[in-house]
């Protein structure tokens, strides 16, 4: 692996980088290198020195054959699959750490479905990160957690997919080029408007003469990371992300003399959507959509009539403590008072439970082999002093905002009210406040979890302190940092593109709730709350093999057979499996209010899903020709992005993205060309999806057939 950490060559590259010789690649693995032979490959500057769509000064420019903006699992998938197949990658993350779910954002605790795991079937890569979680720790679940089959360090899951990327460049011949710390802030788009042509990215480090990254949480350092100008804290580099322009016969070295208008390839580079709340899709303008749906036969478990962009699912600063010997002073923080009304075990009475809560999403327990005492009902070890619990709890450290006043990812239109849309002043499109708020949520909670004796679900003489503990906090805790929260907070659900008109999708492609989910249909709520004719069109889409009979003969919907299966694609590049999960914003703000309850109805979608799959049009988003979309912002409603989110899900569609896209330059395609012609055969995606399954990632669950109706092995929970 290559990585650009600009700090740390400025002592060798001086002011080399301000005349375009300065893009140090040193060698992740054994600190750096003075390549500067092989920076001069990789990296340009036309002269006069470019500018920023906004007239900033570019500090370098960076070549590669993909960008990806977002080092999540979703990234880290993209690039595993184009550096096996050679190709030159470029990937930005606003942390310092690769892995988003399983590292920055603390949730290493694998959401995984039984019947899947009992198979393995997951995409290929996925089941490496399992087998070398394995590895590092001897065991695939150290922490022995009753959440998942595996719970972990965040820390140790960055080391690992380091090591992964690393290996997939050797075997591959590939280049990556890593930029931690580093936003996108501005997009060059074409002339007829339908290609990216550069990006325009920010990379900060710490200004001289002061601490290291990580030691303030993000809501302290997210402005200031997309601000051009350097600060008191922040030394700023600014680089332009562009094509590999193409060598002139005789002169490779002339590359600054090429005229890019000149190429003939349908795309010269493709831009990948891998960030946690959908920025390059805002900043794009692309269209899509935010928060819940309006309710349709489409999405006939929707909390909204007419829709709400404001209500989102909830997001989690996680935290990880330690159990201890003898009971720790505890500092109360001076914002407890506000947000304790909130806190909560579960209104499920059975979850009242320190022991059962501690090791819910336990990720470490060294010797729990030699243990005997079990936890009653979980059947895991009792926790001892030295295990390590990581806390992402709904009536706990869960921040669920709900309104236009508190909501997190800000919609198009807040953003234009800001202006965040205009050339140079995007700002990362959320609300720094509650950005904040949820912080103080979460260190609130930890307090909570020591020395709290309240409970809003379950009232008083429930909770009791549990003082032997300690918040793990210090550059070499779990979580990477000096306050102790995860580097980024955990984010369910952000912005989702709506995919292009297709056949039986004239207002753009979407994955819908009716499309994966077993919510049964026919009680009275669903037939007293749709009107009669949504009512009727629901089951005609739920007829399956009858559904052209039940359109012709306008059958009742009491005599329609429903389908036991999902929706089966003929585009499908990815498998995901998981519940319909919601963690729901809630009715008033802030949601800290006294007595504050969740939105009515928000529930309403939630519960088990058929294995699904992942359309190649829900990637693809309009307007744009070269940019493909890997990650939670892919073409799905509200309700069924809440299955949609889990961990192998995002390696799937991460592993789609980077393999459609070597193929479409390989046959100087452009991916929307592969679906364009359906329901009519596509043979090019049919040799796409060839691909994926040679590869091993899987495009259908085993024995996905229209005329197979036995999933009932396939739930989720209890699965």
């Amino acid at each position: 692996m290559k990585f650009c950490d600009i700090d740390a060559v400025k002592t060798i590259a001086g002011e080399l980088s301000r005349v375009g010789l300065g893009l140090i690649i040193g060698s992740f693995g054994s600190g750096l290198i003075g390549a500067i032979a092989h920076a001069q490959d990789t990296t340009e500057v036309d002269f006069p020195i470019p500018l920023t769509p906004s007239g900033m000064s570019v500090d370098e420019v960076v070549e590669c054959e993909i960008l990806v903006a977002g080092g999540g699992l979703s990234g880290v998938a993209t690039a595993y699959e184009a550096l096996h197949a050679g190709r030159t990658v470029c990937v930005t993350e606003i942390t310092d750490w690769l892995g988003g779910q399983i590292s920055s954002q603390g949730t290493s605790a694998l959401d995984e479905a039984g019947k899947q795991r009992s198979l393995l079937f997951y995409a290929q890569g996925y089941n490496e990160l399992r087998q070398r979680i394995r590895e590092h720790y001897d065991q695939l679940n150290p922490g022995e957690c009753w959440v998942s089959a595996s719970c972990f360090l965040p820390r140790d899951a960055h080391a690992i997919l380091v090591e992964m990327l690393d290996d997939a460049a050797d075997e591959g011949d590939g280049t990556l080029l890593w930029f931690p710390s580093t936003v996108i802030k501005e997009l060059e788009i074409s002339d007829d408007e339908r290609q990216i042509e550069g990006a325009i990215a920010i990379q900060h480090t710490p200004a001289a003469d002061t601490p290291p990254l990580n030691q303030d949480p993000l809501s302290y350092t997210i402005e200031d990371a997309y601000r051009y100008q350097d600060s008191e804290r922040l030394s700023k580099t600014i680089i332009r992300f562009q094509p590999i322009a193409p060598e002139l016969e005789g002169d490779s070295d002339s590359r600054q003399d090429v005229d890019r208008n000149e190429s003939t390839l349908l795309a010269d580079w493709y831009v990948v959507e891998a960030t946690e709340t959908g920025e390059i899709i805002a900043l794009a303008d692309v269209p899509y959509r935010l928060g819940l749906d309006p309710r349709s036969f489409y999405n006939p478990s929707s909390a909204s009539a007419t829709g709400d962009p404001y209500c989102t699912q909830g997001f989690t600063y996680t935290f990880a403590m330690e159990q201890t010997e003898e009971p720790q002073p505890q500092i109360k923080p001076d914002f407890y008072e506000r947000y304790q009304p909130y806190y909560g075990y579960d209104p499920n009475p059975n979850l009242a439970d320190f022991d059962a809560v501690f090791t819910y999403r336990r990720i470490w327990a060294p010797d729990a082999d030699e243990r005997e005492a079990r936890v009653p009902r979980f059947g895991v070890v009792v926790p001892k002093p030295g295990d390590i619990s990581m806390q992402n709890w709904v009536w706990g450290n869960d921040y669920r905002p709900g309104t236009a006043a508190d909501n997190l990812v800000y919609s198009r239109e807040q953003l234009q009210q800001m202006s965040q849309l205009e050339p140079g002043n995007w700002q990362g499109g959320l609300r720094t406040e509650t950005l904040r708020a949820g912080e103080e949520l979460a260190r609130g909670f930890y307090y909570w979890l020591v020395e709290g004796t309240t409970d809003s679900q379950l009232g008083d003489d429930v909770k009791q302190p549990h003082p032997n503990h300690q918040l793990l906090q210090g550059l070499d805790s779990p979580m990477g940092t000096q306050h102790g929260l995860s580097k980024y907070p955990y984010i369910r659900e952000g912005r989702r593109i709506i995919g292009r008109p297709s056949y039986g999708y004239p207002a753009g492609f979407a994955v819908n709730e009716i499309d994966i989910s077993r919510q049964d249909f026919r009680t009275d709520y669903y037939r007293n709350t749709l009107s009669s004719e949504t009512y009727q069109r629901l089951w005609q889409a739920l007829a399956g093999l009858e559904a052209t009979q039940a359109i012709r003969n306008a059958t009742d919907p009491a005599d329609i057979t429903r389908r036991a299966r999902s929706t089966i694609y003929p585009d499908s590049v990815g498998i995901a499996q998981y519940a319909i999960d919601f963690h729901p914003c809630m009715a008033e703000s802030p949601p800290e209010t006294p007595g504050n309850i969740e939105r009515p109805g928000a529930r309403q979608g939630h519960g088990q899903a058929y294995p699904a799959q992942i359309p190649l049009r829900a990637m693809i988003p309009q307007d744009l020709d070269n940019l493909l979309v890997a990650s939670k912002s892919i073409a799905t409603s509200h309700i069924a992005a809440a299955a949609y989110r889990v961990h192998s899900f995002e390696w799937s569609v991460g592993a789609a993205a980077g393999t459609t896209l070597d193929f479409v330059m390989e046959e100087d395609l452009l991916p929307a060309e592969l679906v364009d012609d359906l329901p009519r055969t596509e043979l090019q995606l049919q040799q796409l999806q060839q691909r994926l399954n040679q590869k091993g990632n899987p495009t259908a669950f085993p024995d996905t057939s229209i005329f197979n109706l036995d999933w009932e092995d396939w739930r989720v929970w209890g699965g």
